[in-house]
């Protein structure tokens, strides 16, 4: 039996497939940068009680604006 070498998938159609992919990754780095931070705030921690509170939950979401900025540059 011969192949049949005609293309067929238009060029619009895999555009919007990829289009489609990276939507779902953005949307999935967005859950997982929410869950991170919903995570990290519901953890106690002994840094937030130092007298110094507010330097303390700026270093505390250090990694969480890391990630997220990470995964924003990834995408």
């Amino acid at each position: 039996m011969a192949s049949n070498g005609k293309k067929k998938t238009t060029m619009a159609k895999l555009n919007r497939e990829s289009r489609l992919r990276e939507r779902r990754l953005d949307k999935q780095s967005k859950k997982d940068a929410r869950k991170l931070t919903v995570a990290h705030h519901d953890q106690p921690s002994d840094l937030l009680s130092s007298n110094d509170g507010e330097v303390a939950q700026q270093g505390a979401r250090q990694p969480v604006l890391t990630t997220l900025a990470q995964t924003l540059a990834d995408a």
